[in-house]
């Protein structure tokens, strides 16, 4: 019998919700990533409850209880069940009536196995009662322990039901897998062209946690092979993104991937935030142009230099020794000279000598004094070529 480390089930406020749904006879469990974390050892961010309770009971008990029910999915069953500040979700369990690919009908069961079939991988169709008893009613725990990642049932069947369950299902491997199911694999490769038929937006928010796992590469690999990634960036690079994966030191920020992955702009294929889409610009330019880590970290901050300076390596160009060392002098590095040292230059002028004293002192590492800069800037001044 496996049971769920016991401070799980110690916290209060997840107490006081389940006392709620269990008070008149409900049933109600942990399900899903609460559970399987738990059982790998990681941190549990979000505790997901599922119940034998229709959504107007789980209100009613909720009430009853005293905390506050939000009706926050209530045509799939879910209610958000708020206890000292936190949300608990929770969903009354459900098989699904009609799918089109991107949207279920559900119909409310009492039937835990029913709700277990319609979920996406066999070690997320995994309970846990209040005592800490995991129900496992797929076979994930054979899984989760050989990190196995399989679907539940057919594959073909769960991923027609949904098809950013193929993108899930590379996202599930890099984060939790080693192996993958050559049935699922294969199904994934059969139905890729089905992503055109999901929202940019969703497609974005897959790839950018995928990419934000320890070690994307395999996946993403695999990805490659299957015909999956083509659908998603036109032209992507698994090559690229490898030999970053190699160059790093520690896993490192999901857009950094992402500029080594993609052969174009891929902000509009992902649907990327402005603030995204001009990081990931302004990184590409850098690279183009061959600018120096240690000049973007003085004009953008150090993480961009740093991972200007990946980039760099990954494409085995090289840089010096202390390239680091100078990416992070230059934090602390204004520079110690303004327009208003540089009187009486103005215009033209003006424009061109404060350049030239900026490309002094990044070249110098952010140590060259003021008077030496100043006199770089007025030769430059003097001598516009």
């Amino acid at each position: 019998m496996t049971r769920l480390p016991g401070h799980i089930l110690a916290d209060p406020a997840l107490g006081r919700v389940l006392d709620a749904l269990e008070r008149q006879g409900d049933r109600a469990f942990l399900v899903g990533g609460a559970v399987r974390n738990a059982l790998l050892d990681r941190a549990v961010d979000d505790i997901d409850i599922a119940t034998d309770a229709t959504p107007d009971r789980v209100i009613a008990l909720a009430r009853a209880a005293g905390l506050r029910a939000v009706p926050t999915g209530i045509d799939h069953g879910t209610v958000t069940l708020v206890c000292e500040g936190r949300g608990f979700e929770v969903t009354t369990f459900r098989r699904d009536v009609e799918t089109d690919g991107r949207h279920a009908v559900v119909a409310f069961t009492r039937d835990l196995a029913q709700d277990a079939a319609r979920r996406d991988f066999t070690i997320n169709a995994l309970y846990a009662d209040r005592a800490g008893q995991v129900l496992d009613p797929m076979g994930g725990l054979a899984d989760l322990l050989d990190r196995r990642l399989r679907f539940v049932g057919d594959p073909d069947a769960r991923i027609t039901e949904d098809y950013l369950r193929i993108l899930r299902f590379f996202r599930f491997l890099a984060c939790y897998g080693r192996h993958a199911d050559p049935a699922a694999l294969e199904a994934c490769g059969r139905h890729a062209a089905g992503l055109a038929r999901i929202a940019r937006e969703r497609i974005g928010a897959e790839m950018r946690k995928l990419l934000a796992a320890p070690d994307p590469g395999p996946s993403v690999a695999l990805m490659a092979r299957a015909g999956v990634l083509d659908q998603v960036l036109p032209g992507a690079r698994p090559d690229r993104l490898a030999a970053l994966l190699r160059a790093e030191d520690a896993p490192g920020p999901w857009l950094r991937r992402l500029a080594a992955l993609a052969s174009g702009d891929p902000t509009e294929a992902l649907r990327l935030s402005r603030a995204d889409g001009r990081a990931l610009a302004r990184l590409r330019d850098a690279l183009a142009a061959g600018t120096d880590p240690a000049e973007a970290a003085w004009r953008h901050g150090v993480p961009a230099g740093l991972d200007l300076g990946m980039l760099i390596l990954a494409q085995g160009l090289a840089l010096p020794p202390d390239w680091r060392d100078r990416v992070a002098r230059a934090a602390d590095a204004p520079m110690p000279v303004s327009a208003a040292d540089l009187a009486p230059l103005q215009g033209a002028d003006l424009g061109r000598a404060l350049r030239a004293a900026e490309r002094a002192w990044i070249a110098s590492g952010f140590t060259l004094p003021a008077p030496a800069l100043i006199d770089a800037a007025h030769l430059a001044a003097k001598d516009p070529t």
